[in-house]
């Protein structure tokens, strides 16, 4: 125990949906100026911790207190009067409306119905002051701000309503790297007044930086716990998916063969270095580099979705000056996007269309969809990628981050590809399904498909590639077999822009 207080307290708290516990028995607590991750697989317990922590669940058993007094919030507004606020992953921001505005919104009103404005914004201009964003003035409308500003808004708004514990539910999923950095300076500033944080993500790597303390929920229970600074990633992931970190990368026996998709001298507007490679039929080719250094610009040219400027694409042997992405899906390439809401699902629609509105060919006749055959696709799909759904026609946007994806793959995999693009496939998912993400790839290169994928995660890239290229500021410096490079060779080659062709396994 350290000399803090202990602000939080949860007992045995237990929640069950029908037939289905939920939560189990857990435990947990936090303290003033510190935060605690909380860690899982989607489906783990996490999302319904935070609910009932907020007031939207009540427990069916357990008990809460908050700074030594009972807890037991009926609403989100009620915990929110208590002193705990909730940052969603999807911020809950009006754009059109002005940061100040957006503050106020659901401030307590006077004893005339009337908010003290002059008041209020005193206490908004010393708050934004306080977190100190270049971006933020109350004037501005939120629709100007980028995504990392307007989570400081989201974070103004809690600290103007004096709450002491803040959640934060998958914080930097839509952040760069400046924008992650930033908050965690912000982090630290509301440790040094006292604030809790409770830190919910599944990028452990940034979990490590920020915590003090973490607690591992699985299958609604809790699997471990204990103090960051003592636990190695390896530790958490193996307390995460309850077995050994060696079972992550499932090895999958593949031989690459022949050139099946390669590019001379490719230039796009936004990729103006030349690039020239190929990916065998059963490869799997990882993409490494910074973030802005290349990669996403170099798929998005082979594919199509930039135009090409200069160079060609050799597909089975044929050589293209221009490519389309009609065309490229009609030779037999298949693109995942970073950005899978944005470009990559259909969220507002169900499971069924998602899976099968961009290549109808085998449910159509006559010009009539067959949609029986469409429900039966969609359910093969559903059950073959373990996609947690109540129904295929269960719309895409009620699903987790990890089984969106695992739409937009078997999307990918419904078009009966034979190369697939992947841009960071296993972004902001749990463990698990990375997993399940990476046996997928291998038994694409088992059955002689190509795999061209980028990762910012080096474990990842070493451990499902058969060989890796290299960017730095838009030029592919280096590829070669994976077993060639390490984790710190292959982040020095990314950062600098060198490598050492005698000594691969540096470090």
């Amino acid at each position: 125990m350290t000399g803090k207080n202990q602000l939080l307290e949860l007992s045995s708290i237990s929640k069950r949906f029908g037939h289905n516990l939920v939560l189990n028995n857990v435990d947990f607590d936090l303290r003033e100026g510190e935060v605690e991750a909380i860690l899982g697989e989607n489906g783990a317990g996490k999302s319904t911790l935070i609910k009932i922590l907020s007031g939207a669940y009540q427990p069916d058993g357990g008990v809460m207190k908050l700074a030594g007094e009972a807890y037991c919030p009926s609403s989100p507004v009620d915990g929110l009067h208590q002193g705990l606020a909730v940052i969603y992953q999807e911020l809950n921001l009006a754009p059109h409306l002005t940061v100040e505005e957006n503050i106020m919104l659901g401030q307590e009103v006077n004893r005339f119905g009337l908010i003290n404005k002059k008041k209020n914004l005193e206490k908004i201009r010393e708050v934004l002051n306080f977190l100190h964003h270049p971006e933020i003035s109350p004037e501005v409308r939120v629709s100007q701000l980028s995504a990392g500003a307007r989570q400081v808004v989201e974070i103004a708004r809690a600290l103007v309503r004096r709450s002491r514990i803040l959640i934060m539910d998958e914080p930097t999923s839509s952040l760069s790297g400046e924008d992650t950095s930033y908050l965690f300076e912000i982090i630290k500033k509301l440790k040094s007044q006292g604030t809790a944080v409770i830190y919910v993500s599944h990028f452990l790597e940034e979990v490590r930086q920020v915590a003090d303390r973490f607690v591992v929920l699985r299958d609604g229970q809790v699997a471990g716990r204990g103090k960051m600074s003592e636990t190695s990633i390896d530790q958490l992931i193996e307390m995460i998916i309850g077995q050994r970190l060696n079972e992550l990368y499932p090895q999958i026996p593949h031989q690459p063969g022949q050139n099946l998709l390669g590019c001379t001298g490719l230039k796009s507007r936004k990729m103006t270095q030349p690039v020239s490679l190929e990916v065998r039929e059963g490869e799997i080719l990882g993409v490494a580099g910074l973030v802005g250094a290349g990669r996403t610009e170099f798929l998005r040219a082979l594919f199509g979705l930039d135009r090409v400027e200069g160079g060609l694409v050799v597909f089975k042997g044929q050589s293209f000056r221009q490519v389309h992405p009609e065309s490229s899906i009609n030779r037999g390439l298949g693109f995942l996007s970073e950005d899978r809401q944005s470009e990559g699902l259909a969220l507002r629609m169900s499971l069924t269309d998602n899976l099968t509105l961009s290549y109808l060919r085998p449910y159509s006749s006559h010009g009539l969809i067959n949609g029986r055959k469409q429900k039966q696709a969609a359910s093969s799909w559903v059950e073959k990628l373990s996609i947690r759904t109540q129904s295929p026609e269960e719309k895409v946007w009620t699903l987790s981050g990890g089984n969106q994806q695992k739409v937009a793959l078997a999307r990918l995999l419904h078009q009966e590809a034979s190369v697939f693009l992947m841009d960071e496939p296993t972004r902001g998912i749990d463990v698990k399904s990375k997993s399940q993400i990476y046996e997928i790839m291998g038994r694409l290169a088992a059955g002689k498909k190509a795999v061209i994928f980028v990762s910012s995660y080096l474990p990842e890239l070493l451990g499902v590639s058969d060989r890796l290229a290299v960017f730095h500021r838009g030029q592919l410096i280096a590829i070669r077999p994976a077993a060639d490079w390490t984790e710190t060779s292959l982040m020095k080659a990314a950062v600098t822009g060198k490598t050492d062709e005698d000594n691969g396994k540096e470090g």
